[in-house]
């Protein structure tokens, strides 16, 4: 899935119908008014690390990108080298016997949806075309085509597939019909065989089917004997009224702590880097403030449009879509002060603070912009307009810059730039920490008259692709004169790591089952951040802001470059 999701639009009949995906994982699939099925997924009780085949997807539960993993073993121990561990006989037989083992069942709700298709399914697109009844031998042809071993080479690598595929069934339900979860619960409960039953619902579905959904499934699919979670997949609601009556509503069936809102950046593995990279390194941590840092860039880029699923993005445009959920969590972890500790409700309460420092947004501190069509090397490349899906009219904004403030002790008077955008001639996401120059720099002289802007030194985190992280530095080039050139001290993890880097939504999976929150979005969490973008949001709809356009496969419009400007900044990805 591309890192700012966009979803196919949906009918009214998506209310009703649907496909279940289970076994400990149930799918369902909303997008024709006919009946869906439900399938039913669960892994022995061993080590179990399948993957899609799909380039830089892996899975240590099931198959990444596609289907989830259910495990009717004991409870997981925990991730090890991207290996799901689950206990041997012998721990469960220390834990009391067969009588206290567990089964975790995952439900995946919404598996026509772009996320379904490109992480949660695997990326055969074949599987997605059956709408309505499969039997569960054609289930396993099309779950078998795309998992390979990910990890584990050995010989029998084969058997843990079949394995698997033994516990994949398919079944049929709705979204809203009570009924038809009261038989998912029969059918988890059967496949369970009378362990103790911990489920999960994966809520990959339009905003206006959440509620329905949950309700049905508290009332009628909730363990009786364990756990219930669901996780909520954005957008969460469009402003700070709906987010909060979704909350409201959600809460009407669920307790917070049963509530996991899904942010799949927080699980990119560099993101999560950033509090070790900051608080394990003294290098970095004293500064980390005002006084040594000029300016901070979280940039992303996709080199793709919408591409006739232009229908939700439509609805919601870049800053919901990517600014206000994605980079701003990212900033939020970026600045926030030490937590207690490595509890989740300490690193959120110190993620709050910093969004309520933040000064509102300034509409003269934003510049929105639209892709056009445009006609390069012999290809054309259509217009965001040209989209079927998308209305000729349409103002909505295809990128945003911004610069953004937090009023603190740390951070007071240093610009925080946000850059995000699709079509644009490059796919990465990335942080860049300028920091200030050198007061009465004794090498100014010896730069070659270079722009004091590129002799600054540069701290860089790419998220994607590419992972790594390096730092520029001056560096006096080798030879009897004195000559300064800037280098790089460079991190990449291809290089410098074997292992593969888990896929955020594998390791978001394994949290949400070992009920570790840190990092999911709590509901004030959620509420800070829609109190800063609302008001903007609101501003430039009302006064039908026109974006300014920019060719396809460029890198954006010029408008942002005048805003950096403006806070005396330089994009450090130009």
């Amino acid at each position: 899935m591309s890192s700012s999701l966009s979803r196919p639009s949906y009918s009214s009949s998506s209310r009703t119908s649907s496909p279940f995906f289970s076994n400990h994982s149930s799918l369902i699939n909303g997008d024709t008014p006919r009946s869906r099925s439900l399938s039913f997924l669960s892994a022995s009780p061993q080590e179990l690390c399948l993957r899609s085949q799909r380039k830089s997807v892996q899975s240590s539960v099931v198959l990444q990108d596609g289907a989830v993993v259910v495990t009717n073993s004991s409870p997981i121990e925990k991730l090890k080298d991207g290996l799901l561990s689950i206990p041997s006989q012998e721990v469960v037989a220390e834990l009391g016997g067969g009588e206290h083992e567990s089964t975790v069942s995952i439900t995946v709700v919404g598996a026509s949806g772009d996320l379904a298709k490109k992480k949660i399914f695997p990326a055969n697109r074949s599987f997605l075309s059956f709408w309505s009844k499969m039997t569960d031998g054609e289930l396993r042809h099309m779950v078998s085509k795309t998992l390979t071993c990910r990890i584990d080479k050995r010989a029998n690598c084969s058997e843990k597939m079949e394995e698997f595929l033994k516990r994949c069934f398919y079944h049929t339900g709705q979204y809203d019909s009570q009924e038809h979860f009261v038989a998912l619960d029969k059918k988890l409960k059967e496949h369970g065989g009378g362990r103790l039953s911990n489920r999960l619902f994966y809520l990959s579905i339009p905003p206006n089917i959440f509620v329905d959904a949950v309700k049905c499934a508290s009332s009628s699919a909730s363990s009786l004997s364990g756990w219930t979670r669901v996780i909520v997949e954005k957008p969460f609601g469009r402003d700070s009224k709906t987010s909060a009556a979704l909350t409201n509503s959600l809460k009407h069936y669920l307790e917070e702590d049963q509530i996991f809102r899904i942010d799949h950046y927080l699980g990119k593995e560099l993101v999560e880097n950033l509090s070790v990279l900051r608080f394990s390194n003294l290098i970095f941590e004293p500064l980390w403030s005002r006084q040594y840092i000029q300016n901070v860039q979280f940039i992303f880029s996709e080199d793709f449009g919408t591409e006739g699923r232009g229908g939700y993005f439509d609805h919601y445009g870049i800053i919901r879509d990517i600014m206000q959920n994605h980079l701003l969590q990212i900033l939020a972890l970026f600045a926030m002060e030490t937590p207690v500790s490595l509890d989740a409700e300490d690193i959120r309460n110190e993620k709050v603070k910093v969004l309520r420092s933040m000064r509102q947004i300034q509409l003269e501190d934003v510049v929105i912009g639209q892709y056009k069509g445009t006609a390069k090397g012999g290809v054309t490349y259509p217009g965001y307009t040209d989209d079927k899906t998308v209305p000729k009219d349409s103002l909505t904004p295809t990128f945003a810059a911004a610069a953004l403030f937090i009023d603190n002790v740390r951070w007071d008077g240093v610009p925080f730039l946000m850059k995000a955008g699709k079509a644009l001639h490059t796919r990465s996401a990335e942080i860049r920490v300028q920091f200030r120059h050198v007061p009465g720099n004794l090498y100014n002289r010896n730069s070659g008259g270079t722009n004091l802007d590129q002799t600054t030194n540069e701290l860089v985190i790419r998220v994607q692709p590419d992972e790594g992280i390096y730092l520029k530095i001056n560096n006096k080039v080798p030879g009897l004169g004195m000559r300064l050139d800037q280098s790089h001290l460079n991190l990449l993890y291809s290089t410098r790591y074997s292992k593969e880097i888990p896929d955020a939504y594998e390791r978001l999976l394994l949290d949400a089952i070992e009920g570790e929150r840190r990092l999911f979005i709590r509901s004030d969490e959620l509420d800070a951040a829609w109190a800063l973008f609302t008001p903007l949001l609101k501003e430039v709809e009302e006064k039908k802001m026109i974006p300014e356009l920019y060719p396809y496969g460029s890198r954006g419009p010029v408008g942002a470059h005048y805003l950096a400007a403006k806070h005396n900044v330089q994009w450090g990805d130009i």
